[in-house]
């Protein structure tokens, strides 16, 4: 039993990092490679070519089900999580994990499930702290865990995020990369790693559309004080190692920083709502004292407060942004 499972998770920064490991990699590469990039739903979905032009393996953008093969490169389509199983590479429509689909926590997860020490993760440059519990789990199953040197990574967060929760066994410069994975898919791997926790399973069965049950979910972990940005349900508290972090029970999940980022941006949204409703009170009122001479003066002080509110709900809007863009720069 080899080394035969590649998984690598990127996000901003990360296209230059995998041209530089897949034109580093040989013709007879002995592994599976599998790749998670942040990308728009609404993405050309061109990452395969990307890849294919940039060294000798060939890569597939997976649709639906792939059989894997040695020596190649799989990509999912856009909007789409890919996940993996004995022989098999999937994409799936399952709910969005740390802001993203695909995500790459989802393929790590999956790869651990399925293969245990066959595997190697590899998590680049990028935002936030998507990686980090996938890296972990494969890890934990008795994998190998390796990160871009941060130092290197022209957005750090990512490797940074997964080195916290995982002691990592690599952490080195992006053109290192593939020579160590020549070098890993080419020893043997462990007999066995870690029992596949049930904690797992489900979260894998939640990637690849299986309807979770909410009592199930519950069964992760315990109730937060939290609700989920995006379908308002409670989201259970997860706990791995040092890390912690959060699914409801429609399958929607968050680390820590993404939770606390989508938040934000909705406090952003809700505020810039505000300040359009009160800028057309303004408006309104103005236009009615131009037409009532009567109550002209009342008319124009209450746009004048209507005016002031909105001066202050820009105020805030500018200082609850100071954290947020310092997290955003330092993801």
């Amino acid at each position: 039993m080899h080394r035969d499972v590649v998984v690598i998770g990127a996000s901003a920064g990360g296209i230059d990092a995998l041209r530089t490991i897949a034109s580093g990699l040989p013709r007879d590469f002995p592994a599976a490679i599998f790749v998670v990039v942040h990308i728009s739903p609404h993405s050309p979905g061109i990452l395969d070519s990307i890849l294919e032009r940039a060294g000798p393996l060939p890569s597939v953008m997976v649709r639906d089900e792939e059989p894997i093969r040695p020596g190649c490169i799989y990509v999912p389509f856009p909007d789409h999580h890919l996940v993996v199983e004995e022989g098999v590479a999937r994409a799936t429509r399952g709910p969005r994990e740390n802001l993203f689909r695909p995500a790459v926590d989802p393929l790590f997860r999956s790869a651990a499930e399925a293969f245990g020490p066959r595997v190697i993760g590899v998590v680049l440059s990028g935002g936030l702290d998507d990686g980090s519990a996938g890296l972990f789990a494969v890890k934990d199953r008795g994998g190998v865990a390796i990160v871009q040197d941060p130092a290197e990574a022209p957005v750090a967060s990512m490797p940074l995020n997964a080195m916290r929760y995982t002691q990592v066994d690599h952490c080195l410069r992006v053109a290192r990369i593939a020579p160590l994975l020549v070098e890993l898919a080419r020893q043997p791997a462990q007999a066995a790693g870690a029992p596949v926790p049930e904690r797992m399973k489900l979260e894998v069965g939640i990637a690849k559309e299986e309807a979770p049950l909410e009592e199930r979910v519950a069964l992760l972990g315990e109730p937060s004080l939290y609700a989920c940005p995006e379908c308002h349900g409670v989201l259970t508290r997860l706990r791995e190692g040092p890390n912690e972090r959060y699914r409801c029970h429609t399958g929607h999940a968050y680390s820590q920083m993404s939770l606390i980022a989508d938040m934000e941006d909705r406090i952003e949204e809700s505020v810039w709502n505000g300040i359009r409703a009160l800028q057309e009170k303004a408006m309104l009122l103005r236009h009615m004292a131009g037409q009532d001479e009567g109550n002209r003066k009342e008319l124009l002080e209450r746009a004048a407060e209507a005016e002031a509110d909105i001066e202050r709900l820009r105020q805030v809007t500018l200082r609850s942004d100071a954290p947020t863009d310092e997290l955003r720069r330092e993801a």
